[in-house]
């Protein structure tokens, strides 16, 4: 194998697998990436790939290709030469015994590779039909659910978002048992599932970084029973699925409020973040929530440290309410959403707290909702 790339090219081929090779793994080879040079009908290409047996990312790139051939390198030392390298281009050479010698300029690097045949065979997605996706609202709808994905290893089908289709809308949900968010965008084609599909949070968190690469370009998604494919020009990413059953998550929302607020939402997370300051429990954040006519006092407190209040105008015309809340729930919430204020439903202090964009009509298309339990404070 021989041929000549640009740096900025292999970079950004090498920088899409940055989160998927697997480093410490049992199979040593999984913090690899496979390199495949073809040069069919004279263009010369260069494949870089990318699989932790769970998911796989895997990019053609243009390259003048002397001779074809494969080999699998070690990914961190690749990137970190490919981005050290003095000129804009680069010539790799497999030698013998799957060495391969890198040179820009008048820098050389010799590094130690493996045989292309030991790296295990990437997933085929031929069975999936693609849906045109728009980027930018696949992001958002990533953005807006993925904080709220559970952390706990052993509730597996809440280690990701639920992705599923409903009165022609697609809708993403996630909750780890705290709270829980939901956004619904208008669907852009037929994913023909039969139910509902769990994506898990590090194939969630591969596909944001493809579309934050590029906004503008094409691209489709698709789903099988058991795995995920996004596709994006050259770009192609498979994920397997979790296998498990998302709860009823439509029981954890109320029907209807007893009381709303209207706040202005920047004013309410600048007092959020500094009311936490003296949280007493730093895993909590717990803060109080204490309304009265138009008006929210925010408190909390501090045995070793002291205590801290705030009071901010709110358009609320109900009866007094104490209730508590983990200050960062409601903050990893307000800083997702960019409306400029915010509805927040409650019943009584020992039921959820409902946020919602204001003047979000009920029953439309395009709806955003996030749920937080309450703390007893």
């Amino acid at each position: 194998m021989e041929l000549q790339i640009g740096i900025d090219e292999f970079s950004r081929a090498l920088y899409r697998a940055q989160g998927i090779v697997e480093k410490k793994s049992t199979m040593p080879i999984l913090a690899s990436v496979l390199l495949e040079a073809t040069n069919a009908d004279g263009q010369g290409r260069l494949r870089v790939s990318a699989f932790d047996l769970e998911i796989g990312v895997t990019g053609t790139h243009p390259a003048e290709v002397m001779k074809a051939g494969s080999v699998a390198l070690k990914h961190k030392e690749l990137y970190d030469i490919i981005r050290a390298l003095p000129e804009k281009t680069a010539v790799l050479r497999r030698e013998a015994n799957n060495r391969v010698r890198i040179t820009s300029g008048t820098a050389e690097f010799n590094i130690v590779g493996q045989p292309a045949e030991d790296y295990p065979p990437f997933p085929r997605a031929e069975k999936v039909s693609l849906v045109p996706v728009d980027p930018g609202q696949l992001l958002e709808m990533i953005e807006k659910t993925q904080f709220a994905i559970s952390a706990d290893e052993t509730r597996h089908n809440l280690n990701g978002v639920y992705f599923e289709t409903a009165q022609g809308n697609i809708r993403m949900v996630a909750t780890d048992g705290h709270r829980l968010a939901l956004i619904e965008r208008p669907a852009p084609g037929n994913f023909n599932l039969k139910k509902g599909v769990i994506v898990p949070r590090k194939g969630l968190l591969e596909l944001k970084r493809l579309l934050e690469e590029d906004h503008e370009g094409p691209c489709e998604l698709g789903f099988t029973e058991t795995s995920g494919v996004f596709q994006r020009g050259d770009v192609q990413m498979v994920m397997r699925l979790i296998d498990g059953i998302f709860p009823d998550y439509m029981q954890v929302i109320p029907k209807e409020a007893d009381r709303t607020l209207t706040v202005d939402r920047p004013r309410l997370l600048d007092t959020l973040r500094r009311m936490s300051i003296l949280s007493s429990d730093r895993t909590t954040n717990a803060v109080k929530f204490e309304l009265g006519k138009d008006t929210l006092k925010v408190t909390s407190q501090n045995p070793d440290l002291g205590d801290a209040k705030e009071e901010i105008p709110v358009t609320y015309a109900g009866t007094a309410l104490q209730i508590g809340f983990n200050a960062r729930y409601l903050m990893d919430v307000l800083t997702v959403v960019d409306s400029a204020q915010m509805d927040v439903e409650l019943c009584d202090e020992l039921s959820p707290g409902v946020l919602k964009p204001t003047g979000q009509a009920a029953g439309v298309a395009s709806r955003y909702t996030a749920v937080i339990m309450p703390m007893r404070i």
